[in-house]
């Protein structure tokens, strides 16, 4: 009895566990969305503001907002893009880690940046500017660079499939067009048999016939036309007047 309810506590317990560990893991992802959604919120009022400012306002605030706009959509899409390649293309696993060594770099100037675009200090923010906008350049430039590297090899590869998709079609297009039936192969006409001799008549030799055969038979003669027998005379018959003579 004792083990029956030791078994029966020990299951009480696991399916407790088991629950608080399911519950413990939606928790986590309702969090981790909820914290997406939110970043995604913020991310979008932050590049709507900042497109905002770059049309109306001038000067260095407004070349200031146009920067960080710029490098945050190509860092954006250039992190997009090579997610997406490298679960079909593992080679882009080695551009994924130079990307996240210059995410790291744009991160930094980005913070630089919205730090220079709250500063009341018009005159430095002026001076600051140029080498701020040449390492904004430089930043973009190289994630342009991994981007479009890693779409021309997607490309690349779906145009070389393609093609070999089209040459099979092709093959197999003029298979299925091709109906004419083929010639049955010749076939060999029968041997023609030796003609076999007639009823009745002597085989033919090559041996020359003997001086006995080419004398006729004794025997007497026979006429070569029977005689014609009288005809019977019938009393009902006329007899045939003679000719006269005179």
């Amino acid at each position: 009895m004792e083990a029956v309810i030791a078994i029966v506590a020990l299951l009480v317990v696991l399916f407790l566990g088991l629950g608080a560990y399911a519950t413990v893991k939606v928790v986590g992802a309702a969090k981790r969305g909820v914290d997406r959604t939110i970043s995604q919120a913020r991310r979008t009022v932050e590049d709507t503001t900042l497109r905002a400012k770059s049309f109306g306002q001038i000067g260095a605030a407004g070349e200031l907002a146009q920067l960080r706009l710029s490098l945050r959509t190509s860092m954006r899409a250039t992190q997009e893009t090579l997610q997406a390649g490298v679960v079909e293309d593992a080679s882009l696993k080695e551009s994924l880690g130079l990307f996240e060594r210059l995410s790291a770099h744009g991160h930094e100037l980005d913070d630089e940046l919205r730090r220079l675009e709250r500063d009341p200090d018009k005159v430095a923010m002026a001076g600051r500017l140029p080498a701020l906008r040449e390492r904004t350049e430089q930043v973009v430039k190289a994630s342009d660079s991994l981007r479009w590297s890693a779409r021309d090899r997607a490309r690349r590869f779906a145009d070389d499939d393609l093609d070999s998709l089209s040459s099979q079609i092709d093959l197999e297009a003029g298979a299925l067009r091709h109906w004419t039936k083929e010639p049955a192969p010749a076939q060999t006409p029968p041997a023609w048999p030796e003609p076999e001799p007639a009823a009745g008549t002597a085989e033919q030799t090559w041996t020359e016939p003997s001086q006995a055969s080419e004398e006729p038979e004794s025997g007497p003669a026979r006429p070569a036309i029977t005689p014609p027998t009288p005809r019977p005379a019938y009393p009902w018959e006329k007899q045939a007047k003679p000719e006269s003579t005179t």
